[in-house]
């Protein structure tokens, strides 16, 4: 028995999802090639900095900033794991993941942050934008890889795109949470003092916010890394590439170090972000 809809033909949704990524393809492709090479290159001098000194020197600044920020457990436990991997001759590979990440994440912020205080301001641009966060939180992340590689070619610009759109969404939400959750006193006393809404919003509001927007940030930089291993399909390279390659191979001992490895970045990445929330948080 035939299982075609009934009286119709199907909907060409997927042909008109194809024209337009090829318009969209052709239309701004010399905005997607300054965009490649501006990121392109910056992730590339990024990483040749970070792997120019030897890794020790690396390892205590990195310990050193994790120290100052999140205190000496957090420290001493970051130079361990950092020198575990480097141990594990997976130095070259945890710079490039990491830089990866770092770029993401400051790209996917700095898109959310506008777009969740316009929805903490809006409750228009709230009920427009939060359908639009659902799409992207369950839509497969392979997906996110499709429309990449037509705009970007493959590489680590390619798979910083789909890192983006992958990992924002956490960041509007709470910010929008955040922003909304200030008491209603004192954004009353703030216009009773006759403050106009831009000392309003960066004097009272997004203060008050910045631990709610740091659990934003700090899920997207995890979503960011869960997204490694898939960004090595397109040529991401990092940690994702030695998992991708272990795979393929058929050698389990190599991902697990590989996979190992992520998950220490994803420790000390997570640690010292929820302790910059706590500290805004206490003061």
């Amino acid at each position: 028995m035939s299982q075609d809809f009934p009286f119709v033909g199907k909907f060409p949704l997927s042909d008109y999802i194809d024209a337009s990524l090829e318009w969209m393809t052709q239309a701004f492709s010399g905005v997607t090639r300054g965009i490649s090479t501006v990121l392109g290159g910056g992730v590339e001098a990024v990483v040749a900095v970070l792997s120019f000194p030897p890794p020790w020197v690396v390892i205590l600044l990195i310990a050193a900033f994790a120290w100052w920020i999140a205190g000496r457990r957090v420290g001493i436990g970051t130079a361990v794991g950092l020198l575990f991997l480097w141990n594990l001759q997976l130095w070259e590979a945890t710079i490039e993941t990491l830089t990866l990440v770092l770029f993401a994440t400051a790209v996917a912020v700095a898109i959310a942050l506008p777009l969740g205080i316009l929805g903490g301001l809006s409750d228009g641009f709230k009920r427009l934008i939060m359908p639009i966060l659902d799409l992207m939180q369950t839509m497969p992340a392979f997906v996110y890889l499709i429309p990449a590689i037509p705009f970007f070619g493959l590489g680590q610009v390619s798979a910083m795109f789909a890192t983006v759109i992958f990992s924002m969404p956490p960041a509007i939400r709470l910010t929008i949470l955040g922003i909304r959750q200030v008491p209603g006193e004192l954004v009353e006393a703030s216009d009773a003092f006759g403050a106009n809404w831009w000392q309003k919003l960066f004097k009272v509001q997004l203060p008050l916010a910045v631990p709610t927007i740091m659990a934003g940030i700090n899920q997207t930089i995890m979503l960011a890394l869960s997204m490694v291993v898939i960004a090595a399909m397109i040529g991401a390279g990092g940690l994702g590439s030695e998992v991708w390659r272990a795979i393929q191979r058929l050698q389990p001992g190599d991902g697990f170090e590989a996979g190992i490895a992520i998950v220490i970045l994803a420790m000390i990445l997570d640690r010292v972000t929820q302790r910059i929330g706590q500290k805004r948080k206490q003061q």
